[in-house]
C-alpha cells in the first residue's frame, strides 16, 4: 500500500510545525511538575479544605493512610491532577485523530492549539482551584491533537522513511519533557500577584506566569500554522476515512480489526506502563537511596531527557537504515530490561546514571518503532484514527501508572517497581517479537 506524500516544498515546513505542535503540547503537559506541592498549598492556603479541593484532598489523604503512607499524600494529590488531564487525552486523541482524516490535518490543528491556548489562558485566571481544574480539563481534551501532528508525519513521508521520522516526533516529546519543567520552575519565580495585588482579583495568582508563558507558545504556534503549513492529508486519504464520532475509546480499540495494530498497541501499552513508573518514581529513589535534593534530581532529569533527544533525534535514524522496525522494538525492549535491573540494584550514583542511560537509550528505539509500525499497518485513510488509538493507550498509561507506582515504591520499596517494570518489559519483548515485518 503506498502512501502519497505532500508537495516537496511544503514538506520542511510541515514537519517543522509538527515539531513545533508536539513541542509546545509537551511543555504544556509538563510545565506543572515542579509546581505541584506549591499550588497544592496555596490553593489550601486560599480555600482550606471546602468545596472540589477539599474532596480531592480528603481522597487522596485517605487512600495515602489506607497503605499507611501519608507522607505520600501531597506527591498523591499531584498524581490526581495529573490523571485528569491524561484521561482526558485518552477520551479525546482517537476522536481528533479520526476527523483529522475527515476533514483534514491543518484544520483540526488550529481549532486544537486555539482550544489548548483557552485552556492557558484559565490558568492564568485561575485564583480558584475550581478554574484551575477547569483548565486543566480543557486542556488535556484539546491536547489530544498529538495523534493530529503524528498523523502529519505520516503524510509527508514514504513508508520507508515513515520510523525515522517518527523519531523527530519522539525527539519533541523529549526536548518537551525536559523544557517544560525547567520552564515551570523558573517562570514560577516571577509572581504577578504579589508584584500586582490590584490583579488578584481578576485571579491572577503565584502561577500565572508559567500559565501565560505557554499561552504566549500556542498563540505563536497558531500563528506559524495559519502562515506555513500546508494540508498535509490527500483528498484520496480523505476520501477512505471513517465518519469521526466520539465514543468509548476501549470499544476503538477492541475495533481494530487488524491483529498486527492490535498487538503493537498491547506491546505499546506494556511498555509505556513500566516506563511511566520508572518516571514517577526516579526521583523517589533517587533522594531515599543517594539523598538526592532538588538540584541533583534535576540534574538527573535533565540526563534523562538528553539522553532521549540524542537517542531519538540521531541514532534511531541511522539505525533504522540497516534494521527493520521489529528489530529495533526488539533492541529496545532488551536494552530496557537491562536498565530497569541496573538502576533496581544501583548501589552508586554512576550505576544510577548508567542504568537510567541504557533504559532511556531501549525507551528512545522503542517509542519511534511502534509508532512507525502502527503507520506502516494502518490503512492510508485511518492513519488519524489508529495512531489516535495509540496515543490514547498512552495516555491511559499515564492516567493511572503514577499514582500506582507511588503506592508500590512506598509499602514494597523501590526495587519492587523496578523488577516489575523489568518483568513489563520482557513480557513486551515477548510479545513483539511475534511482529509481521512490516511491507515499505
Amino acid at each position: 500500500m503506498s502512501n502519497v506524500a505532500a508537495p516537496v516544498p511544503a514538506r520542511p515546513l510541515s514537519l517543522g510545525v509538527i515539531f513545533l505542535t508536539l513541542y509546545i503540547d509537551l511543555i504544556g503537559f509538563s510545565i506543572g511538575f515542579p509546581l505541584g506541592p506549591d499550588l497544592l498549598g496555596h490553593y489550601l492556603e486560599q480555600e482550606g479544605r471546602s468545596g472540589v479541593l477539599g474532596w480531592v484532598v480528603g481522597q487522596t489523604e485517605a487512600l495515602a493512610q489506607a497503605f499507611g503512607i501519608a507522607s505520600y499524600a501531597p506527591v498523591l494529590f499531584g498524581g490526581v491532577v495529573a490523571s485528569v488531564f491524561s484521561i482526558l487525552q485518552f477520551i479525546f486523541a482517537p476522536f481528533w485523530g479520526a476527523l483529522s482524516d475527515r476533514r483534514g490535518r491543518r484544520g483540526v490543528l488550529l481549532f486544537t492549539v486555539a482550544g489548548t491556548a483557552a485552556s492557558y489562558l484559565l490558568w492564568v485566571f485561575s485564583g480558584s482551584f475550581w478554574v484551575f481544574l477547569l483548565s486543566r480539563v480543557v486542556s488535556g481534551a484539546f491536547s489530544g491533537n498529538l495523534s493530529v501532528a503524528t498523523a502529519a508525519v505520516a503524510d509527508v513521508t514514504t513508508r520507508e522513511e515513515r520510523s525515522k521520522a517518527m523519531g523527530l516526533v519522539g525527539a519533541a516529546f523529549g526536548l518537551g519533557l525536559l523544557t517544560g519543567p525547567m520552564l515551570g520552575a523558573f517562570t514560577a519565580q516571577l509572581n504577578l500577584a504579589a508584584r500586582f495585588p490590584e490583579l488578584q482579583r481578576f485571579g491572577i495568582n503565584p502561577f500565572s506566569m508559567p500559565a501565560l508563558v505557554a499561552f504566549a507558545m500556542c498563540l505563536v504556534n497558531l500563528v506559524w500554522i495559519s502562515a506555513k503549513f500546508s494540508e498535509t492529508l490527500s483528498p484520496q486519504a480523505k476520501a477512505e476515512s471513517r465518519e469521526p464520532r466520539l465514543r468509548n475509546p476501549l470499544a476503538a480499540i477492541l475495533g481494530l480489526t487488524n491483529p498486527a495494530l492490535r498487538r503493537t498497541n498491547l506491546v505499546a501499552f506494556v511498555f509505556s506502563v513500566a516506563f511511566v513508573a520508572m518516571e514517577a518514581t526516579l526521583t523517589f529513589l533517587a533522594t531515599q537511596r543517594f539523598g538526592y535534593a532538588a538540584r541533583e534530581n534535576g540534574y538527573l532529569l535533565g540526563f534523562l531527557g538528553l539522553c532521549a533527544i540524542f537517542t531519538q533525534g540521531f541514532l534511531v535514524r541511522k539505525l533504522l537504515k540497516v534494521v527493520d522496525e521489529v528489530r529495533v522494538l526488539a533492541i529496545g525492549l532488551v536494552a530496557a530490561i537491562v536498565g530497569f535491573v541496573v538502576v533496581g540494584l544501583a548501589g552508586a550514583t554512576w550505576q544510577l546514571y548508567v542504568g537510567v542511560g541504557v533504559l532511556v537509550f531501549g525507551s528512545s528505539l522503542v517509542n519511534p518503532a511502534t509508532t512507525g509500525l502502527i503507520s506502516l499497518y494502518a490503512p492510508a485513510g485511518e492513519q488519524g484514527r489508529v495512531l489516535g488509538i495509540f496515543r490514547s493507550l498512552g495516555s491511559l498509561s499515564r492516567a493511572f501508572t503514577p499514582v500506582l507506582a507511588g503506592v508500590v515504591f512506598w509499602v514494597w520499596g523501590s526495587l519492587t517497581v523496578f523488577v516489575v517494570g523489568a518483568l513489563l518489559a520482557a513480557l513486551a519483548l515477548v510479545l513483539g517479537l511475534r511482529l509481521p515485518k512490516p511491507e515499505k
